[in-house]
């Protein structure tokens, strides 16, 4: 990974490139704890069980789980994993069947069949979680299984985006006999059939992975375990790493932080940084149970207040670019509704906005952030927003921040006017930039139901196994997010990962889903 030149991967809806250059012998599978990958993250699980969790848990979800289906580095279609094969058998994409591997086992030694990928997926529903994946399985009607290998899920409407929902880590499978089909696992433990098992864990601290020695799937482990630590304060992160206590970082840096990490003076240290261009954004969520933001006329005039360039210009520095849209550049069907509608940041517009509506004083609110749960800068970016509201005359803004399990139940439980929130994709596709904000449960907690979006763009779009047929409708969709405001975009970021010289395959290890792929990363042998 870390050469003398910068590596670049192109993530999520954009496939990966490597650039290598200048290094030296590289290690394999064999060797001792000296192999072993010491990884440093601000994204801490908020819980192990995957009924209960659609949030960053995924990052740890991904090597300790496995999925029907997963997302190799460079693929931007689902491959097997557990499943042999898997294939729509009609042709209204109603009707999903997958056959699994034969002799899969989990961890506790009980087998990976047929059943338990029933029992996996009817529990996430059954169990309803209110900030759980379940809102992801709402075109599947039920799950037969006629033999021990053969898995067939019946949907309520066509979905040809279903293959990328099991490629993810909502659909993790786990063992019948330690998850209760009607509640939450609570013990601390994981049994599960990925690519390594959870040797232990401490909730906030660590979590230690070894190899799982009866794991069957499509991952090439290149170390021989991974030891996770969890900072909540990226300054102690780096810290950690320049002095050689963890290998690499992943999520939670800073833009100083990160451009710190490219100086001449880190990499005496022997630290470099591999730059990822993703599909991690930021928005805005306004809750209509609020009286000031329930008023279109409002929503409207701070999306014509802010100003996205000299946010990321000043908060993120190079390290994130303006978003005029909930579907990212680099992926399919992109456009600017925003900027189209809005154009530049302009108050006498956004007064105008107002007056219209009949409001002439100047608007009350309270934005809630999470304090650690997308690093440091997030406090510095609603102090910006703040700054810029208020300073426009229009709005007098007051800052809440909240640790994210509070937070999550906070805006689950439709406590909070106005927002801020991160989104990584559950997969590679437009549609998860749109549905997933949709209708009357949804991802961000505040019911938003589009009529046109809902009924019409995306049943169409979801009958279309070529993903980029759907590209008019996808369109339609923005456009309306534009005109009615219920999310603001702020920014797209960069992704990126720091380590030290001597650990090789972090331009490999990021998945579409932006989770890391532990098993990527390896110590070479020789620099």
């Amino acid at each position: 990974m870390f050469n003398r030149t910068r590596c670049l991967q192109i993530t999520a809806a954009l496939a990966s490139i490597s650039l290598l250059a200048g290094c030296g012998m590289l290690s394999d599978d064999s060797g001792d704890d000296a192999k072993r990958i010491v990884v440093g993250t601000t994204s801490a699980p908020s819980t192990l069980d995957p009924a209960a969790a659609w949030d960053g848990s995924w990052e740890l979800y991904r090597n300790v789980y496995q999925t029907l289906l997963a997302f190799p580095t460079g693929s931007l279609k689902p491959q097997p994993d557990a499943a042999q094969n898997c294939e729509f058998t009609d042709s209204k994409n109603e009707s999903y069947r997958c056959t699994l591997r034969k002799g899969l086992k989990f961890s506790n030694g009980e087998p990976l069949d047929a059943k338990a990928v029933k029992h996996s997926l009817d529990r996430i529903r059954t169990i309803g979680s209110k900030v759980g994946p379940k809102d992801l399985f709402g075109t599947l009607d039920k799950i037969e299984t006629p033999d021990a290998l053969t898995v067939v899920f019946h949907l309520n409407t066509p979905d040809a985006t279903f293959p990328y929902v099991l490629g993810s880590p909502a659909a993790s499978l786990v063992a019948p006999k330690d998850y209760p089909a009607d509640k939450v696992r609570e013990d601390g433990k994981v049994t599960g059939s990925g690519p390594y098992v959870l040797d232990a864990y401490k909730e906030g601290g660590e979590a230690v992975l070894g190899r799982n020695g009866s794991y069957a799937g499509f991952a090439n482990r290149k170390n021989n375990g991974v030891t996770i630590r969890y900072f909540t304060d990226s300054v102690k992160m780096v810290a950690a790493l320049k002095a050689k206590e963890i290998d690499a970082t992943y999520r939670g840096l800073s833009a100083p932080e990160i451009k710190d990490l490219q100086t001449p003076a880190a990499h005496e240290l022997g630290v470099q940084v591999v730059e990822n261009v993703g599909a991690e954004i930021r928005y805005l969520v306004f809750n209509p149970k609020d009286p000031q933001v329930n008023k279109l006329a409002v929503r409207q005039a701070i999306a014509q207040v802010i100003d996205r360039g000299v946010l990321v210009s000043k908060v993120y520095q190079g390290t994130a670019e303006p978003l005029y849209s909930m579907v990212p550049k680099g992926v399919v069907g992109h456009k600017t509704p925003f900027f189209d509608k809005y154009g530049h940041a302009d108050a006498k517009k956004a007064q105008k906005i107002l007056k219209d509506a009949g409001i002439t004083q100047p608007v009350d609110l309270t934005f809630w952030y999470t304090t650690d749960r997308y690093g440091s800068s997030t406090a510095e970016e609603f102090t910006e927003l703040k700054r810029q509201l208020d300073e426009s005359g229009l709005f007098r803004v007051t800052l809440r921040g909240q640790p994210w399990k509070d937070f999550q139940v906070g805006y689950k439980n439709q406590e909070y006017p106005v927002f801020g929130r991160g989104w990584f994709p559950d997969f590679p596709d437009p549609d998860n930039f749109i549905a997933p904000f949709v209708g009357k449960e949804n991802a961000v907690g505040t019911p938003y139901e589009p009529a046109q979006i809902i009924n019409e763009l995306l049943p169409k779009t979801r009958r279309e196994g070529d993903r980029a047929a759907g590209i008019l409708q996808f369109e339609q969709a923005q456009q309306i997010f534009a005109e009615d405001v219920r999310l603001l975009p702020l920014w797209q970021g960069k992704l990126y990962v720091a380590a030290r010289e001597d650990v090789a395959g972090a331009e490999r290890a990021l998945d579409p889903q932006t989770a890391m792929q532990m098993w990527e990363l390896y110590r070479k042998t020789s620099w």
